[in-house]
């Protein structure tokens, strides 16, 4: 399975231990990294926090979560399958009820 490289879409600044502020750009967002839900236009980050402030002062980047499901035949037992649709279903769960 090849690494995909990152996609960084924003930044921002860590302003207390409990509060980041950050911008996300869309613009560098691909169609194929948003998906719908009832309506509603959704992307997947990731969120870290840098051990450096950048050259903007920046300790916040944010990347597009490219992740997706490897393809069955990629599945070395069944019960990593069974793994990953119980997180799915659990996901779309906290989706449902507003935890998402």
């Amino acid at each position: 399975m090849s690494e995909e490289k990152t996609i960084y879409c924003g930044n921002g600044q860590k302003k207390g231990d409990t509060w980041l502020k950050a911008s996300i750009c869309l613009d560098k967002i691909p169609a194929e990294h948003t998906f719908e839900y009832q309506g509603k236009k959704y992307v997947k980050v990731n969120i870290n926090l840098r051990d450096q402030l950048d050259d903007y002062g920046n300790d916040v980047a944010i990347s597009v979560d490219t992740w997706k499901l490897p393809a069955f035949s990629d599945l070395s037992a069944r019960g990593i399958c069974r793994m990953y649709l119980s997180c799915a279903v659990l996901s779309v769960w906290h989706l449902v009820n507003g935890l998402g």
